[in-house]
This record gives C-alpha cells, sequence and structure tokens, in this order.
C-alpha cells in the first residue's frame, strides 16, 4: 500500500509543477489518508517536489510514524498554522497553495504571519479531491467490499420491519449489524422513514412506530478499509396499492437508465438526465428534488457530481451513486440506490440487492 501513496504524492508533485507551485498545504483528513496513510483527525501535510512534511501535534507522535511511511514526522510545538508557517519559512519555499475552503480566515492570517514576507499565496480548491475521484482498483475493490456488506445488513434488516416497530430500533440495530461484521462506523447517519415520512429525502429516525399498510425508506452506507458505501431501498408493509405500484416502477426505470448511461466519457449532467427523462414519461419529475448521485470513496459524498448541468465526464474508476427518487409530500416516497463503478468497458454494480419491488 506504501507504493500507492508514494505514486499519489508523486502524481500531486507533477500537478504542482504545472501550476507553477512549489508546495501545497493540505489538512483536510480524508486528503491526509489518501496521501500518506495517516488517519488521524488533526494534521497539515506541506507537499513539495522533494519531499512531504506532515506536521502533527503530540497526540499522533507514534500513530504518524506508524501510519504515513516515506513522509517527514514534524511535531508542532504552536498552534497548528504557526507550525506550517514557521516550516515554509525554514524551507524558503515562494510559491504557495492553499484550499481556503479548508482555513478560517484568522488561519490564514496567521499561516501567512508565521511564514514571512515575501511569498505569493494562491487558491488553490480541489486539487486532492480531483485526484480521488478517479479510484484505483484496489480502492474501487475496498467499496466493493463495504459495498457488500451494506447490502447484506439490509437483506436482514428487512426481516425486523413488522408493524409496532420504531424508526429508531431499526437504525440502531443497521448500525450494530454493520460494526458486527466488520465496519469502522456507518457513512453517514442511518435513514429510516416510515410511511408519510419516506417522502423527507434524509429523514432522520424518530420514535415514530411502522403501521401496517405503509411505506419504508432504508438508506444505509458502512466504512469498510476506510472507504464508504451507500444504499437504498424502498419497501411496502401490506399489499401496495396500484399508485405506489406505478411509482416504484417509475423510479426503477429511471435508476435502470442512469445506470445504463454511466459509463466513461459520458457527462455527468447526461447520466441525471436519463433518469430524469424517465421519470417525465411518467409525469412524476417534479416530485424528484435532488441529484440523481455523488461521488463515493474515502468520504461518502465527493466528485463527481451527477447532476442537472455537470460537464465534468466520467472515467475509468469514477465510483458514483445512482439513486432518484419520488417524493409526495403528505403520503410517501421512494427511492432505489445502488453504487456504480465506471470501467474502461461499461460499468459494475457494486450493491448487491434485488430491486424488485418488495411487499413485507
Amino acid at each position: 500500500m506504501n507504493k500507492c501513496f508514494i505514486s499519489r504524492r508523486r502524481r500531486l508533485c507533477n500537478l504542482l509543477q504545472e501550476k507553477g507551485l512549489e508546495v501545497l498545504i493540505i489538512t483536510q483528513p480524508a486528503n491526509l489518508y489518501y496521501l500518506t496513510g495517516f488517519t488521524g483527525e488533526a494534521g497539515a501535510l506541506v507537499a513539495m517536489r522533494a519531499e512531504a512534511a506532515l506536521i502533527i501535534d503530540g497526540r499522533f507522535t507514534v500513530q504518524a510514524r506508524e501510519e504515513a511511511r516515506g513522509v517527514s514526522i514534524r511535531l508542532q510545538k504552536s498552534t497548528l498554522p504557526e507550525a506550517v508557517g514557521r516550516f515554509l519559512r525554514a524551507a524558503r519555499v515562494k510559491r504557495v497553495g492553499y484550499d481556503p475552503a479548508a482555513l478560517s480566515v484568522a488561519q490564514f492570517r496567521e499561516l501567512r504571519r508565521a511564514a514571512g514576507g515575501g511569498r505569493v499565496w494562491r487558491e488553490l480548491s480541489g486539487l486532492v479531491e480531483g485526484l480521488r475521484a478517479q479510484k484505483d482498483p484496489s480502492e474501487i475493490a475496498q467499496i466493493r467490499n463495504a459495498a457488500r456488506l451494506a447490502s447484506n445488513v439490509l437483506i436482514d434488516i428487512l426481516k425486523l420491519l413488522k408493524p409496532g416497530v420504531r424508526e429508531f430500533e431499526i437504525a440502531a440495530e443497521i448500525e450494530y449489524q454493520m460494526r458486527r461484521r466488520g465496519a469502522s462506523g456507518p457513512a453517514f447517519q442511518t435513514i429510516v422513514a416510515f410511511g408519510e415520512r419516506s417522502a423527507l429525502p434524509h429523514a432522520r429516525p424518530t420514535g415514530r412506530k411502522l403501521g401496517k399498510k405503509e411505506l419504508v425508506v432504508l438508506d444505509l452506507g458502512a466504512i469498510l478499509g476506510h472507504y464508504c458505501s451507500d444504499i437504498t431501498r424502498t419497501v411496502f408493509v401490506g399489499r401496495a396499492p396500484e399508485r405506489i405500484r406505478h411509482w416504484y416502477r417509475a423510479v426503477r426505470e429511471a435508476q435502470a437508465a442512469a445506470v445504463a448511461a454511466a459509463r466513461a466519457g459520458v457527462e455527468c449532467g447526461e447520466v441525471d438526465g436519463a433518469a430524469r427523462r424517465v421519470l417525465a414519461g411518467y409525469r412524476l419529475d417534479r416530485y424528484f428534488v435532488h441529484s440523481t448521485g455523488h461521488g463515493l470513496g474515502l468520504e461518502v459524498h465527493e466528485e463527481p457530481r451527477v447532476a442537472q448541468g455537470q460537464k465534468q465526464r466520467l472515467k475509468p474508476g469514477s465510483t458514483i451513486t445512482i439513486e432518484p427518487g419520488v417524493y409526495v409530500p403528505g403520503t410517501g416516497g421512494i427511492r432505489i440506490e445502488d453504487d456504480v463503478a465506471v470501467l474502461p468497458e461499461g460499468s459494475e454494480v457494486l450493491t448487491r440487492v434485488p430491486r424488485d419491488f418488495i411487499e413485507l
């Protein structure tokens, strides 16, 4: 795995050279792991063409030396911005890149003051995230394992959906089962929504009890080997009326169309459009209130965005969710979501749960 981190840092340095920069300051935990293997929640990587230095406080010294091979470990003796600034001053670098979204105004002022004058500061957003958007085979394998774990949990949880059970009870069992099977935790707060609450795309579990003849939306994801999965299925408790069947059929066809469109070279907006055109044919497009999907990896939401108007093209290694839905206020909602890896030829659906309409 060390070779992967070295290769990633080399690619980053090539990008810095292209942009005329000597150094990039990186503080986001997911980016620190991606480039070094360090899993601590605080620190800064100063990536330069000749070397990379990881600046951390005393809580992470031993951890950094064990995890971050091939980088220089520097102990901060002041605040992190001041320690990074002093390092830049000592290294005598002039052209410095930083992500303005990762630093507060106060932190940047402290960093610049500690670094001293004579430096050119350049805002540079999303450089590492752009590298992360294109997964290598080992990363896709990790996401596949996380997707299968989540899929197996979802299948088993369906057995617990009986009238009288509460949303938060199901959510707690989902997260327990994920950890029991090896996950380090949920990729996001698990969504469990019964009845009319299923019309809330990001419903949080409550004490609401499941009744008879109601929709159930389950949206869950696991972190396994640092990588995330994300899957949603919608089921009905009892015999569903024809209106619900109609909605489900529309969402399933929309998702299938988007999955079929997810190929290398295709614009993300076109994948989104494939789902919307199907829903428009059913006259349900006005009830689709979010984007069709998002990138998936070390974080559950990352590049690329699979949304209207997005011109970014999918590449081999792009790993995304595809999750169209229909949400009718006061009645309920339906969402079907899978994780999809774009390959040099075609794509692979990583989640493994049937998409047939399930009546319990």
